[in-house]
């Protein structure tokens, strides 16, 4: 009698269980192709995200391997490295934005190198630490102008009072502009710092 019970028991949990499939299982069938998309689509853009940075990688590469050969023409090389930085994902963006400009400097550009510089240091997709350092590089660069040593000491201010990784070049930079502006004892309590 109890093998009657549980054969009644059973058959009603299996038509149960087939009327919530009859009624769940294709919102079921949804969902579970809706998870199959979503990792296949976050895949596919994790593999597009690296097949990218590579292409990145081996373009700024070999724009560094043609700049090291001898004779090559410093203004050509940062048209090279401006070209990947146009393609490139915003890490190599900013490296070969950093790289062109140098190289723009070491070409006589000094204009067309500190407006780079610049436009790095204001670029807020750029991470903190190469705004600082093309800010200190502009700096460094701008000195040469005759009446912006004050406008490159205010500038510069901030990265060396604070704990920054540039905090002694950007101090190196305000001594620099203070010697520029005729305050040799300002420019060596400057130097004498750095030297402590």
């Amino acid at each position: 009698m109890a093998d009657i019970f549980d054969e009644v028991k059973e058959d009603l949990r299996a038509e149960r269980t087939k009327q919530l499939f009859n009624r769940y299982g294709g919102l079921l069938a949804g969902l579970a192709l809706l998870a199959v998309v979503a990792v296949a689509g976050v895949q596919g853009w994790r593999w597009w995200q690296g097949r990218t940075a590579m292409a990145a990688a081996e373009g700024y590469l070999a724009a560094a391997r043609t700049n090291s050969e001898q004779g090559t023409d410093a203004a050509a090389a940062a048209g090279r490295f401006a070209a990947v930085a146009a393609e490139a994902p915003p890490g190599y963006r900013v490296l070969a934005r950093l790289r062109a400009a140098a190289l723009r400097a070491e070409a006589g550009e000094r204009d067309a190198a500190l407006a780079e510089w610049d436009a790095i240091a204001r670029d807020g997709s750029a991470d903190a630490t190469f705004r600082d350092l093309a800010t200190v590089l502009w700096g460094t660069h701008a000195l040469d102008k005759d009446d912006t040593a004050a406008a490159v000491e205010a500038r510069v201010a901030p990265l060396a009072e604070g704990n920054g990784p540039f905090r002694a070049s950007a101090a190196e930079v305000r001594a620099l502009a203070a010697l520029k502006r005729g305050e040799t004892g300002a420019a060596r309590r400057g130097f004498q710092a750095l030297a402590n």
